[in-house]
């Protein structure tokens, strides 16, 4: 497997074949826009299974997975510590429509690790996560603009989806979907990340002062590519919205428990938000995400509070075991210090050579997250991303995936390291991708 494939194309028929039958079903042949593989100019990949750090194709190919269901898959795939669990707890009944004693035991565990967080309510996707966290942030307040920045993503919410990144980059440059009244839209503004000034100018501006409920970001931005917030950012945003009476909302669907530990990315930065946005990793694999923060705000919810909130499959004791099992393994000592040092094992090499060749490239690594960005030296912003290579990412990625690897099909996409990664893994992905550099 870890050779240098002499064909120029994997030869894939029967994916090709079964994708073009699903589009006769599917829209689009997907159940989500990235998997198209729309970007990268090739049919999907049609996964057949996944063990530790490979998926598998119908076809038999195997492949080095670095986008790990887009980030819930801190273990790897099909960990045998975690399938036990669910399996145990599938034994039990998968869902029952009330209380479950799992919903208890993660909701002990999140609140005991993040500070900010003394109440939880949870949901079964990152998109109910917002939605809800935003619902909520102007039945405490009483307000109704919401602050977002250009190129972070927080799932399809009507009101949110204004300059998205992730697959939706590039679509419009108002809304990123048709479908969306505009009177929905006139209750978010959207500014530039990482701009002090643009930020103290939205809450001093005469038709907002004083009718901002929330400000809502990922802290560290990982849906257009990884990009950091710049020092101080953060803390800015807080400040303006302590003065102003108004919520911070971390969107923490990637970064909670990947990023900063068990604290997550508000744990590395010592800022605490107001309410977090949670996901993926809390589900293990399975549809799972909440929303927590201050008890008086969460307090706010149904059937104690006014602000309405509901799902049947919300809290669900499979999804919720899986997640519980995935943050017992990651509370290991030294499991977040190993997991970084395998993803530097890659990325120092690349940021090197990026530097020795002195390439209109740039490699940005934060814990296991990272991203290479094609056309530019430095990624701060949106703008920034919109100005980025796309073709000869398409010939990277393509390179990568005839050889056994695969990276997210989008330029600005994180890929994930996993615990599952080895050795051989992380040398061959590193070797591949600096022959890639090198003959540039």
């Amino acid at each position: 497997m870890y050779k240098r494939s002499a064909m120029k194309t994997r030869e894939r028929p029967l994916s090709k074949k079964f994708y073009l039958s699903l589009c006769e079903k599917i829209p689009g042949g997907v159940n989500s826009p990235i998997r198209s593989f729309q970007k990268v100019g090739q049919p999907p990949i049609v996964v057949e299974k996944g063990e530790g750090a490979l998926v598998t194709d119908i076809d038999g190919n195997t492949y080095i997975d670095y986008v790990g269901s887009w980030g819930p898959l801190l273990h790897g795939h099909a960990h045998p510590y975690i399938l036990d669990r669910v399996k145990k707890r599938m034994d039990k009944g998968t869902s029952f429509g009330t209380i479950s004693a799992v919903e208890k035991e993660i909701a002990d565990k999140i609140t005991s690790l993040v500070p900010s967080v003394e109440k939880l309510r949870f949901v079964s996707s990152g998109t109910e996560a917002t939605m809800t966290a935003l619902r909520i942030a102007r039945g405490f307040t009483g307000k109704e603009v919401i602050l977002k920045f250009a190129g972070h993503y927080h799932g399809h919410v009507d009101s949110l989806m204004l300059q998205a990144g992730s697959g939706l980059t590039g679509l419009t440059p108002t809304s990123s979907s048709k479908g969306i009244p505009q009177e929905v839209l006139e209750k978010t503004v959207i500014l530039p990340f990482n701009d002090f000034k643009a930020a103290e100018l939205a809450f001093n501006h005469p038709q907002l002062k004083g009718k901002i409920a929330a400000v809502i970001l990922e802290p560290i931005a990982a849906n257009m590519g990884v990009v950091l917030p710049v020092p101080g950012f953060l803390a800015h945003l807080r400040s303006l919205c302590d003065e102003e009476n108004a919520l911070l909302i971390f969107d923490e669907v990637i970064t909670g428990f990947r990023i900063g530990g068990l604290q997550c990315a508000q744990g590395l930065f010592g800022i605490k938000p107001d309410l977090t946005c949670f996901g993926k990793i809390i589900g293990g694999g399975f549809p799972a995400a909440a929303v927590g923060g201050r008890k008086e705000i969460l307090d706010m919810l149904a059937p104690i509070g006014s602000v309405y909130q509901a799902g049947t499959l919300s809290g669900n004791p499979v999804a919720l075991e899986a997640g519980l099992a995935t943050l017992e393994l990651a509370e290991r000592p030294g499991f977040y210090e190993e997991l970084e040092e395998k993803t530097l094992f890659i990325t120092q090499p690349i940021e090197e050579i990026i530097r020795k060749k002195n390439l209109n490239a740039s490699c940005v690594q934060v814990g296991s997250l990272f991203t290479i960005f094609f056309g530019k030296k430095r990624v701060s912003n949106f703008q920034d991303v919109m100005e980025l290579d796309l073709s000869l990412f398409t010939k990277f990625f393509q390179t990568l995936f005839n050889n056994g690897i695969l990276a997210p099909p989008l330029h600005c996409e994180a890929w994930f390291v996993s615990s599952a990664h080895t050795e051989e893994h992380l040398t061959y992905t590193r070797d591949q991708i600096i022959e890639f550099l090198e003959a540039l």
